[in-house]
């Protein structure tokens, strides 16, 4: 139970929401979830507690709301109705003093360009996406990295971080921890797409995929996918991670997008951009982002 209870909203309980708003339940928290998905929010209300609703005017007397969607985009939308000042949406409806959390992959600068909107009307921003699956999601350990520019609200703030993750880190200013998401993404995407391409090659000339793993996790081409991923769901033919290939098609482009405007030349992170965007195009947006390995794999047999 929290020390000091907070009202929330929480918005997107998704494949990762849902496990994060369950927890800020379990926390004392007074939680209410939003979804576009009726039955989705009732079926929240019933097994996890607190209450579910599709209106957002319903999240109007909340000190602090979560967002855990898809894109930037989108929580542009949801805050301001898509425009460039915050007098439309939700954030028309919260009082000044209120907080907003972005827990979604969302774009560093358009973060700050959020925020500075939001902070016409008195509200806070803090970016705090996360790294770890559902499964992390689901039991309270999340890796979250978390930028603001306000430290007042981020000190009230860091308390509801942690019944949903169990490392926290202070990446720096608004828009940091957006940054520090999607490179870390990138740079996970890329050691997939090395590790697809090495099975992929191995495969052709006679080598065992399994085999190959298990040398790969016991040498220095070891990584998180030939840790955890490659023998299940590439290997065992699962392809069931929980994470879409379009969404991490979606933060390498924000990494190398992030790249563009800091004007650093990364070769190496427009080509992975574009391997998954191939990927994401060939499957189509909702696959199993382990699938790529058979939209690379086709590629190689054309």
């Amino acid at each position: 139970m929290s020390d000091t209870p907070m009202k929330i909203g929480f918005i997107g309980i998704g494949n990762m929401g849902w496990g994060m708003a369950a927890n800020l339940v379990k926390a004392g928290h007074q939680l209410t979830a939003f979804d576009t998905d009726a039955q989705r929010v009732e079926r929240f209300a019933r097994e996890c507690g607190g209450r579910g609703t599709t209106q957002l005017s319903d999240l109007a007397d909340a000190g602090v709301v979560i967002t855990m969607l898809p894109t930037g985009a989108i929580v542009r939308e949801v805050l301001t109705q898509g425009k460039d000042d915050a007098n439309g949406g939700l954030a028309a409806l919260l009082q000044p003093g209120s907080i907003v959390v972005d827990m979604s992959s969302s774009e560093p600068v358009g973060t700050r360009d959020l925020g500075h909107a939001l902070a016409q009307r008195g509200i806070a921003l803090i970016d705090a996406p996360v790294s770890g699956g559902v499964a992390r999601a689901d039991n309270g350990t999340l890796a979250i990295m978390y930028g603001s520019d306000d430290a007042i609200a981020l000190e009230r703030m860091l308390p509801v971080l942690r019944a949903m993750g169990d490392r926290l880190f202070a990446t720096g200013a608004l828009g940091c921890g957006h940054a520090m998401k999607a490179l870390n993404n990138y740079v996970a995407a890329t050691a997939f797409a090395a590790t697809s391409e090495a099975l992929l090659i191995g495969s052709r000339f006679g080598l065992d995929p399994a085999t190959m793993v298990d040398i790969l996790n016991v040498s220095t081409g070891r990584n998180f996918h030939t840790d955890v991923v490659m023998k299940d769901h590439v290997v065992g033919g699962k392809f069931a991670t929980g994470f879409a290939v379009g969404l991490l098609a979606k933060d390498v482009k924000i990494a190398a997008d992030l790249g563009a405007a800091v004007h650093q030349p990364s070769p190496v992170l427009d080509l992975v951009r574009d391997r998954w965007a191939y990927a994401r195009d060939a499957l189509g947006a909702n696959r199993d982002n382990t699938e790529a390995f058979l939209a690379w794999k086709g590629q190689a047999a054309q």
